[in-house]
C-alpha cells in the first residue's frame, strides 16, 4: 500500500504511472492527437462552472446510488474501455472489471483488449463490451454472434474512428500498434524491471504472447509482431446502415460512443438505440473537435428518452457533479484507471475508484446536496453566461 499512499487524487497517478512504464507505453496511454488542443480543451471546459452551494441542510446520509438500465451501481460513473490494458498491467482487463465489479459500478471491456472477451466476462464480471464495428456485415454479425453468445448485455459501438488518427505523437514515444521489437522499447524494459518482471514476462510466462482478441470474431493480431500495420482499415465506408443492421441483430442494449454532434444523437435514437456516450476519445481522435463537457448539453436537449452519458478528461468528483447537473446519466473515466491498474493491479483500481467516490460525496455534502439523482442546473453557474451580461 505504500506506493498507493502516494495517490491522493486521479492526478496522481499519472506521475506514478510515468516513471513505472516503458516510455512508449506510457506514451500510448497519455498521448493525445496533434497539438493536444481538444485534450487540454477536456479539462479547461469544467472551468466554466461554479458550484452553487446551500448552506445548513442535514448532509448526514449521502446517496450516491444510481440506476442504469436496470442495474443499481453504487455511484453515477465507470471504468470506460481502454485498449492493450493488459500490457500495462498485469491482467489489465481482468483488473479493471473486478475492482469495478467489487466496488459496485459498471466497466466497459475494450474491443482492442489483449484476453479473450470470453475470459474477462467470466472472471471479472462486467456485462458491457465496446466494439468497433468491422468492415463487412459478414464480420459485424460474426462479431456480434460472438459477444452475444458470451454473455454480455451491453454493447458499446464506438464511431469516431472511420481512419486511424494521426500518430505522430506515438511515434515520438516510441509506440507503434502492434509494438515493433527495437532497442529503445528493450532498454525501457531493463531500466524499468516491476514492470518488466511483475507485467511482460510474467504474461509470457502465465499465457504467452498476448494477441489483440476481441476486434473481430477470431484472434487478432499478436502485440508484438514485424507486421506493424495493425488492421483497422476497411471502415471509412460505414453508415448510418450498418448502426442499424447492428440494431436489428442485437438483442441488449446498444449504446452509441463518439457522439459530438447533438444530429448524431437524434439519428441514434431514431434508429433504436438506447443511450449514447458524448466523447471525443480523450482527445486522441479529431484535434480542435469540442470539448466533451462543451458538446454535452446540446446533446442532452436533442434527445428525447435516451440516457445521455459522457467521457473524456475526467479527474475530479466536482468534474462528475458538473456533468451529471448539465444532463449526463453516468460518466466513465479512462486513462487514470489504467495507470492505477498499472501501478498497483486490482487495489490501485479500487483505491482509484474509491478516491472519486470520497469526493462526490464530500462535494456533495458541501453543496448542500443528498442525492445524486437531484442535480441539475440550478447548481452551477455559467462563469460565461455571467460574462455576457456583465455592463460593458
Amino acid at each position: 500500500m505504500s506506493r498507493l499512499d502516494k495517490a491522493r487524487n486521479l492526478h496522481d497517478f499519472e506521475a506514478l504511472a510515468r516513471r513505472h512504464l516503458p516510455r512508449p507505453l506510457f506514451g500510448y496511454i497519455a498521448n493525445s492527437a496533434e497539438e493536444g488542443v481538444t485534450h487540454a480543451a477536456n479539462r479547461s471546459a469544467f472551468d466554466r462552472y461554479c458550484l452553487m452551494p446551500r448552506a445548513m441542510v442535514d448532509v448526514s446520509a449521502i446517496t450516491l446510488e444510481t440506476k442504469l438500465f436496470g442495474t443499481r451501481y453504487q455511484a453515477p460513473f465507470g471504468i470506460a474501455p481502454m485498449g492493450i490494458s493488459a500490457l500495462s498491467a498485469y491482467r489489465g482487463d481482468i483488473v479493471q472489471a473486478r475492482a469495478a465489479a467489487r466496488e459496485g459500478l459498471a466497466m466497459i471491456l475494450s474491443g482492442s483488449s489483449l484476453i479473450p472477451l470470453e475470459e474477462v466476462l467470466k472472471v471479472g464480471e462486467t456485462d458491457w463490451f465496446q466494439a468497433y464495428l468491422p468492415g463487412t456485415l459478414e464480420q459485424i454479425e460474426a462479431l456480434l454472434a460472438r459477444v452475444e453468445k458470451a454473455g454480455y448485455q451491453k454493447l458499446v459501438i464506438t464511431v469516431d474512428y472511420p481512419v486511424p488518427p494521426n500518430s505522430d505523437n506515438n511515434r515520438k514515444s516510441g509506440f507503434s500498434s502492434p509494438l515493433r521489437p527495437s532497442l529503445r522499447l528493450a532498454f525501457d524494459g531493463v531500466t524499468r524491471p516491476r514492470w518488466l518482471f511483475g507485467t511482460f514476462l510474467r504474461t509470457l510466462y502465465h499465457h504467452g504472447m498476448p494477441h489483440f482478441e476481441n476486434n473481430y470474431a477470431t484472434r487478432g493480431i499478436a502485440v508484438m509482431s514485424k507486421n506493424v500495420n495493425r488492421d483497422f482499415s476497411g471502415r471509412s465506408h460505414l453508415q448510418w446502415e450498418y448502426l442499424e443492421h447492428v440494431r436489428a441483430l442485437w438483442p441488449g442494449k446498444l449504446i452509441v460512443k463518439g457522439i459530438l454532434n447533438p444530429e448524431d444523437a437524434k439519428q441514434v435514437e431514431a434508429l433504436g438505440g438506447d443511450a449514447v456516450i458524448v466523447s471525443n476519445h480523450g482527445g486522441r481522435q479529431l484535434d480542435y473537435s469540442p470539448a466533451a463537457l462543451e458538446a454535452l448539453p446540446a446533446v442532452v436537449e436533442a434527445v428525447d428518452s435516451i440516457p445521455v452519458m459522457i467521457d473524456s478528461g475526467f479527474r475530479r468528483g466536482t468534474d462528475v457533479i458538473k456533468a451529471l447537473a448539465l444532463g449526463a446519466s453516468f460518466v466513465f473515466i479512462g486513462r487514470p484507471m489504467n495507470y492505477a491498474a498499472a501501478i498497483a493491479g486490482e487495489s490501485g483500481v479500487r483505491h482509484a475508484l474509491r478516491l472519486i467516490k470520497e469526493e462526490l460525496a464530500r462535494d456533495l455534502a458541501l453543496m448542500g446536496v443528498t442525492e445524486i439523482g437531484t442535480l441539475g442546473r440550478e447548481h452551477l453557474i455559467d462563469r460565461r453566461a455571467d460574462r455576457s451580461r456583465t455592463p460593458r
